[in-house]
Formats: structure tokens, sequence, C-alpha cells
């Protein structure tokens, strides 16, 4: 496809097509003449990424580009390259270290990870950003006076792997080690604000179960 009907196609208006072009965020088109190209249905692909990153994810252009840089890096295994993109995702703040609640936090979280079995978790520790901020979080509440601990923890963790074994049988759907590592990434994106939704509706409606509306 030409460069209108890729934009037509995408939703993207060709001025931004060019700037991710320019950018090294979509991969140059096929040339077929001297002002000319001809696209294919990976720059669509890659462009409901970049959409889904910024218009839906709210991440600036420079992290969007810094995640794409891992997403196309093929030196990385999948499982490397699709953290990398997702640790370059925003993240909440990272603990205080000054903090009693924090290392009360740490202690549980380091627990929770040995009674799930979670290897990989408890081995990569605080170098996972998401590590630090279920520390963060954890703590937060700890201070506020609500003792969360591992055992509190280890059901909606083992919830949270029942999803994702589901997120990954959906991208393990995708043909190409390109495709997969897109989708993983576009699903963490996307799929995030449908589990706090349906997580909400679920509360809404055990609630009324249990004491009416």
């Amino acid at each position: 496809m030409r460069l209108a009907e890729l934009s037509e196609r995408s939703g993207v208006s060709t001025a931004m097509i060019k700037y991710y072009l320019r950018q090294g965020m979509l991969a140059p088109g096929r040339k077929v003449g001297a002002t000319t190209a001809d696209y294919d249905e990976s720059h669509l692909r890659r462009l409901r990424l970049v959409r889904a990153l910024i218009e839906v994810g709210r991440l600036p252009v420079a992290t969007a580009k810094e995640v794409i840089g891992y997403v196309d890096d093929d030196s990385l295994d999948r499982t490397i390259r699709l953290g990398a993109a997702l640790w370059a995702l925003p993240h909440g703040p990272d603990p205080d270290e000054g903090d009693e609640a924090v290392v009360a936090a740490r202690g549980e979280v380091d627990r929770l990870l040995d009674m799930l079995g979670w290897a990989t978790a408890r081995e990569l520790g605080e170098l996972s950003p998401d590590h630090r901020a279920l520390i963060t979080a954890v703590a937060t509440l700890r201070r506020l006076g609500y003792s969360w601990d591992a055992e509190l923890m280890a059901p909606y963790a083992r919830l949270m792997h029942q999803a994702a074994v589901r997120d990954l049988d959906f991208v393990e759907t995708h043909p190409s080690e390109a495709e997969k590592v897109e989708v993983a990434v576009a699903a963490t994106i996307l799929v995030d604000p449908i589990l706090r939704a349906l997580h909400r509706l679920a509360q809404q409606e055990e609630s009324a179960r249990r004491y009416g509306l």
C-alpha cells in the first residue's frame, strides 16, 4: 500500500507517519520511485503499536521510541526483549530505603515470591521496576495500618499468573517473533485497563450480592 492508504487504514496522519519514520520508530517502505514507497502489513501493525504506546499508554515519544528499540533488537531472546521493553514503560515511585515500612514490605514480597516458586522474579529482585513498585505499594498499605503480607497476597498473585498464562497463549497465536513481542507489549498497555475495570465491576457485583443494592 502507498502512504495515503497506510494513513487511512491506521488512522495516523501522513505527517505523523513521516515523523515516526524519521524517528526510526517505523521501518522505511520499499522504494518504488524517487519520492514514493510501498508499505505492508508490518508497517500497519507497527503503527498500531505506536498508537497504543502514545495514545493509550500516554508515553512520551522518547519513551515509546526506547520501548520500540527493545522490540526491534533481535540480538536478544524473546524473554529479554519483552522484559526490557516492559521495564522501559513508566512505573510508580521507587521504595524509600529509609522507611521501616519498606523494609517490612520487602520481606513480605520476597517471602511471597518464595511461596509461589517464582524463581525468575526472585532472582531479578529489585532490578525489576515491577518488583520495586510492588514493594512501594505494599509499604504504603502497611504504613496506613493495612497489614498486607505474603499470605494475603498469594491468592491475588495466583490469579495474576492465570492471567499471564492467557496473555502468553494469545501472544503465541501470532506467527513471527516480531509480532509476538509487539503484541505482548501492546497487550500490556491495552489489557491493563480492561483488567482494572473487570476487577472493579467484580467488586461491585460481589458487593451487591452480599449487601444488596
